[in-house]
């Protein structure tokens, strides 16, 4: 018999559901991806600690480095202290550079684990920034630190570069003076305003042809200190644009979380490869690592149509997590780990499990069902349910 639970619908009524999916499909062992996949990592909170959570962050070291390490056995970098981490969003600095010297101490026991680190300026106060020199010397102290545990630099976009940048040759200074100083290629991370309304205008103009303009001459000025750039737009043609116009050998990583699957892909444009495919730095391979894995594996084995079979039916969940605010999508991200077993609990730094609705959790199981995403269904049920009960829905 079919697992079944009582669900609300769309229009505020609840109706019966009974699951549909499969067994979510298991990665072959040993296959090697043709593609550099990091998944931006999201941090466990300690529900026990006696914390204020709203102006507090306790993090459950234990179960955060575990969901590392099992990201890492699927073959999985790990794109560490990231806005799916909640950092500048309730996880602080001293406890992000933590996070970070765990995650590489993690990554010694696992040959060929990748781990980058994003380096921002989330430690200053931002009514204290009056220049940018200020912003220069904020990003140079996290990378100092980052640097001296050994880490690869994701440089995160910069609330307080939006706020006291004046014009786009604001922001080749202060680019050109972080990449002389990168001791390895960095990732440079381009998020936009539907993440963060504080990143609104970013790279000098709020006009996205104007500002892709200026990121790229900041990547040709430094060709060999950019391994790649990651750019969280959610538009699949602009990231095409400026893929196709990036120096040979520097990548783009996709942070599209909505068209995730044809950009990876790719297209085959021009004899240079990084101008006919995305590499891929994404929040949703948090949530859907198993497929991830799976559907990497196949392509690097020219099973594109499989690629696409697997991939495909985790859009609309990666859609549906996504959707405006998109800035509380760890709220989904979070809940899909709890469903599968990942943690013991739907609790998160800063309180973020309140962010979504009830009917929004309802059509987030439905749409993980359907993409087969459900790792122990009894206990996806089990869970669902008990989240339905908080809200007054018994059954």
């Amino acid at each position: 018999m079919a697992l079944s639970l009582t669900l609300p619908t769309a229009s505020g009524s609840l109706a019966p559901y009974a699951l549909r999916g499969t067994a979510p499909v298991k990665p072959d062992a040993g296959v090697r991806f043709n593609r550099i996949a990091y998944s931006a990592a999201h941090v466990v909170a300690d529900p026990l600690a006696a914390i204020d959570p709203w102006l507090q962050s306790a993090v459950d070291w234990d179960t955060t480095i575990a969901y590392r390490r099992h990201l890492f056995s699927l073959g999985l970098g790990v794109a560490e202290a990231m806005d799916t981490a909640q950092r500048g969003m309730g996880l602080d600095w001293p406890t992000s550079l933590e996070l970070i010297r765990r995650s590489l101490d993690a990554a010694k026991d696992v040959p060929g684990a990748l781990v980058a680190s994003g380096c921002g300026t989330d430690h200053l106060n931002i009514d204290d920034v009056k220049s940018v020199d200020d912003v220069i010397g904020g990003y140079e102290e996290q990378m100092a630190a980052i640097e001296a545990l050994g880490g690869k630099l994701i440089v995160m976009a910069s609330r307080a570069l939006a706020r006291v940048a004046r014009s786009p040759a604001d922001y080749e200074r202060v680019y050109d003076r972080i990449l002389r100083q990168a001791k390895q290629p960095v990732v440079l991370h381009w998020l936009g305003d539907m993440f963060d309304p504080a990143l609104a205008g970013y790279w000098g103009s709020k006009d996205a042809d104007a500002a892709m303009d200026t990121a790229l001459a900041v990547i040709a000025a430094h060709p060999h200190k950019v391994d790649g750039i990651k750019i969280s737009l959610l538009d699949k043609d602009k990231e095409i644009a400026m893929r196709r116009r990036l120096p040979p050998g520097v990548r783009m990583y996709t942070g599209d979380d909505f068209n995730y699957a044809e950009l990876i892909a790719g297209d085959g444009f021009g004899s240079e490869p990084t101008h006919g495919k995305s590499d891929a730095l994404l929040g949703i391979f948090d949530a859907i690592a198993p497929a991830a894995s799976a559907a990497l594996g196949a392509l690097a084995q020219g099973q594109t149509e499989k690629f696409h079979a697997i991939l495909g039916p985790t859009v609309p969940l990666s859609r549906h997590i996504f959707a405006a605010p998109t800035r509380f999508y760890k709220t989904g991200v979070v809940f899909m780990a709890w469903l599968n077993g990942h943690q013991k609990h739907f609790t998160m730094v800063g309180g973020q499990q309140s962010t979504r609705s009830l009917q929004h959790f309802a059509e987030l199981f439905r749409l993980a069902d359907a993409a087969n995403l459900l790792e122990q269904p009894e206990l996806a049920v089990r869970r669902m349910k008990t989240l339905l009960a908080l809200h007054g829905v018994e059954g």
